[in-house]
């Protein structure tokens, strides 16, 4: 049985994330003997979006795509990067058209094409992308381009992520949710082949509220004031997934948790 490795990292939130990634990330490769790593990059500057500068060194230290999200756009330098042609960060596919950049990349893999698409969310997302399960569909129908199918489902509401899980068993490899940056403990390979977490949770500060300094999201509960979220600082700890998967048949074969804190060897 021919057989592909693939490491899936949550949200990097701002500095202490990107140390934390780029510190680690070539042990969790070889530890986990990873062919392929992705790794959502939404977060890395300040919290909000990403510069080519980032994402540039996300890839010379072993990231092979970056996925986003809905703060994808916070950075306005990083829209050329995105109109690359062979350029390997993407966005949500589900936003309108006219939107910078694409939401799918296609790299080989031991010698098999492996396909990442990014989608996004629509529950309490307050955005007015298009429906993900037609869109998904929509790509899937098109896309002939490999078996195997990787998505980052961007996405807030439980119900939503587990749903498109359920509709698109079978007909991907993997689904991971990312988002709300708290690793969850429910994953599992789904009747018909297809693994699923409802989120990988994020790398970034540990001691923090959602990668966010704890005193500014207790008094922005408190007061309802919009006050501006900061990244919190201190150890990081490392998140995400490692998924087997069998080349032939294009189905997960295991999906195991990944936490790696800073510190530890």
């Amino acid at each position: 049985m021919k057989k592909i490795s693939v490491l899936v990292l949550g949200d990097v939130v701002g500095q202490p994330g990107c140390r934390a990634l780029f510190f680690k990330l070539p042990g969790l490769i070889k530890k986990y003997k990873a062919d392929l790593v992705i790794v959502n990059g939404e977060n890395a500057s300040d919290g909000f979006g990403i510069l080519p500068e980032e994402a540039e060194k996300f890839f010379s230290k072993g990231v092979d795509v970056i996925t986003t999200g809905n703060h994808i756009w916070q950075k306005r330098e990083i829209y050329p990067m995105l109109e690359k042609e062979n350029t390997a960060i993407i966005r949500p596919a589900n936003y309108p058209p006219g939107v910078p950049g694409r939401g799918d990349v296609t790299v080989t893999v031991k010698g098999v094409d492996v396909t990442v698409l990014n989608l996004l969310g629509r529950v309490r997302m307050g955005l007015p992308v298009d429906c993900p399960f037609r869109k998904s569909t929509e790509f899937l129908k098109k896309n002939k381009k490999s078996k195997i199918t990787i998505i980052d489902f961007h996405a807030e509401d439980t119900m939503e992520k587990e749903a498109l899980a359920w509709y698109l068993d079978g007909k991907v490899s993997a689904l991971v949710g990312t988002h709300t940056h708290i690793q969850t403990a429910d994953e599992r390979i789904l009747p018909k082949g297809t693994a699923y977490i409802t989120d990988i949770g994020m790398t970034g500060p540990e001691e923090s509220v959602i990668g966010t300094k704890p005193e500014i999201s207790i008094r922005r509960s408190m007061t309802q004031l919009p006050l501006k979220m900061e990244v919190a600082e201190g150890e990081s700890t490392i998140k995400g997934v490692i998924l087997t998967i069998d080349v032939d048949s294009a189905k997960a074969i295991s999906i195991e948790r990944v936490v790696q804190k800073e510190s530890d060897d």
